[in-house]
């Protein structure tokens, strides 16, 4: 049931702008105050984690299964395309699986026991037993630009059922049909288990945004979007009774310097890789590399020679949505009419509904002082980027000073550069560091691997905490830590009992053990 005079949700073709199908209606405070009380009343549903990891390898093999029509319904609603979709598809299921061998392993529980110990200085050590715990129902908020993987079925989703936590997604207005589809996918895993179906709920519609944020049992939330709308949601996070964790993933500039020897040895590989980047998914990516610091000097204008070719060339593209299409439009004439700013492959309209990929260059200098030229510094979110020309290392180096913090931060570097331990190159990556929670060598930033090791998040606008989104570590997010001080072991967790009887790795006195 849904509320009094609730609004239509439409599914709309963004290749022709046309409604596909009337998906639902939007959720009221009521519908959404049912749909978090449901996945509330599930969480211990969840507390088993052999029956957790056994759900999503079978969310997994379920989606597989549905491949056909998910991904058929996801590119009629994004037009992103049925072979970036089916590479999208199988991520979100290696993810899903992903999650599950980390239950099964265990380390996410960061199970640390110190024994008591009568003699330790300064004072005598009591009986420390610790693990962590789920937090309860998590609000996620899908993305617009990957409708599975960033989704419903996506990365938040999956850490927060891996770490014991019901979810209920806000989906996307530019794909609500995918949405309803992946959540009926999932909830069927769900029930294959003997879980409640309510460990994933959908609620649709801007103020249910907010509604869910703001509601007393939603005890975290995980965001990816835009500035302003994932600000909006962090601050109400914030001003909640009970404030709440609020993992955002907002904008993110995703700078790249390339040094003089790389430009003079690979310019024109470097300017093909970069069109690629730049054009990957219409540029509707994350990570896409929106400034490029490049020399001024006979290497750039190769290197500039060879991107106007790549760009010039590069295939238009549909945008997610008409407000996404008009608000790249208008940012990049908007830039292009700023003073030294030159578009030598000026992004624009292609027909009705689709757009052109673009460059402009401006010189370095006028990025170092501030003024009106700060806006080359913000996120364009479509296939465009900004070529600052850098007289010197001194003027590039004043120009990463002054850069918010970005998802990434990459540095093409000549041969010899690569293998010097303490030169140049070094100074280079310390600087790129403090910048981006990915720092790349002579690589691109589209394309984030689902692995352990990663890391996908970095410094505020990037992100507004200092977690990840994909790779294992991604289920902390979820957990909180609990301590039980002088207890007996009959009382004792499981986890946490002497013997070790589930198995787990654990920190006993200091050392590790499995």
């Amino acid at each position: 049931m849904t509320s009094a005079a609730a609004a239509p949700v439409w599914s709309v073709d963004p290749r022709t702008g046309r409604r596909r199908q009337r998906v639902g209606t939007e959720a009221g405070p009521e519908d959404v105050d049912r749909a978090v009380r449901a996945a509330h009343a599930a969480r211990d549903a969840l507390a088993d984690r052999s029956v957790r990891a056994a759900f999503l390898r079978t969310a997994a093999d379920l989606l597989e299964r549905e491949a056909e029509p998910v991904i058929a319904t996801a590119d009629a609603e994004t037009a992103l395309g049925t072979t970036r979709l089916t590479g999208e598809l199988a991520r979100t299921a290696y993810q899903l699986r992903c999650f599950a061998e980390d239950i099964e392993e265990g380390s996410f529980l960061d199970v640390r026991i110190d024994h008591a110990d009568p003699q330790a200085v300064p004072v005598p050590r009591p009986d420390l037993r610790r693990y962590k715990i789920p937090l309860g129902v998590v609000a996620v908020y899908a993305a617009s630009n990957f409708p599975l993987a960033f989704s419903v079925p996506g990365g938040d989703t999956a850490s927060a059922l891996a770490a014991g936590c019901p979810v209920v997604v806000k989906a996307h207005p530019d794909h609500p049909a995918t949405s309803e589809r992946c959540a009926a996918v999932l909830r069927r895993a769900a029930a294959r288990h003997g879980l409640p179906e309510d460990v994933v709920g959908l609620v649709h519609g801007f103020d249910a945004g907010l509604d869910l944020v703001r509601h007393p049992l939603v005890a975290a939330a995980g965001f990816t979007g835009s500035v302003r709308g994932g600000r909006a949601l962090f601050d109400a996070a914030a001003a909640r009774p009970t404030p709440i964790p609020f993992h955002g993933e907002l904008g993110s500039l995703n700078p790249v310097l390339i040094t003089r020897s790389a430009a003079r040895e690979r310019a024109e590989p470097i300017a093909e890789g970069l069109a690629a980047s730049v054009t990957l998914g219409t540029g509707q990516f994350c990570v896409k590399p929106g400034l490029v610091l490049a020399p001024a000097d006979e290497s750039g204008d190769r290197l500039l020679k060879a991107l106007t070719t790549a760009l010039g060339t590069a295939d238009a593209g549909v945008l997610l949505d008409a407000r996404m299409r008009d608000a790249f439009l208008d940012g990049a004439r908007a830039r292009a009419t700023l003073p030294d700013v030159e578009s030598p492959v000026a992004p624009g309209e292609s027909g009705p509904n689709a757009v052109t990929a673009g460059f402009l260059t401006v010189p370095a200098a006028h990025l170092t002082t501030g003024g009106p030229h700060a806006v080359l510094l913000e996120e364009c979110f479509g296939p465009v980027t900004v070529v600052a020309r850098y007289a010197d290392e001194t003027e590039a180096s004043a120009v990463l000073q002054r850069l918010p913090g970005s998802l990434t931060a990459t540095v093409h570097l000549g041969d010899a550069e690569a293998t010097q331990e303490n030169g140049p190159a070094a100074r280079l990556l310390a600087a790129l560091t403090p910048l981006a929670g990915r720092v790349l060598v002579n690589g691109w930033p589209t394309g984030v691997a689902v692995a352990p090791a990663q890391h996908h998040g970095g410094p505020y606008p990037a992100t507004t905490s200092t977690s990840t989104s994909v790779g294992a570590t991604a289920i902390e997010r979820w957990l909180r830590p609990v301590v039980y001080q002088g207890t007996p072991s009959p009382l004792l967790p499981a986890e946490l009992r002497d013997g070790n009887p589930l198995g787990l790795p654990r920190r006993v006195n200091g050392r590790l053990e499995a």
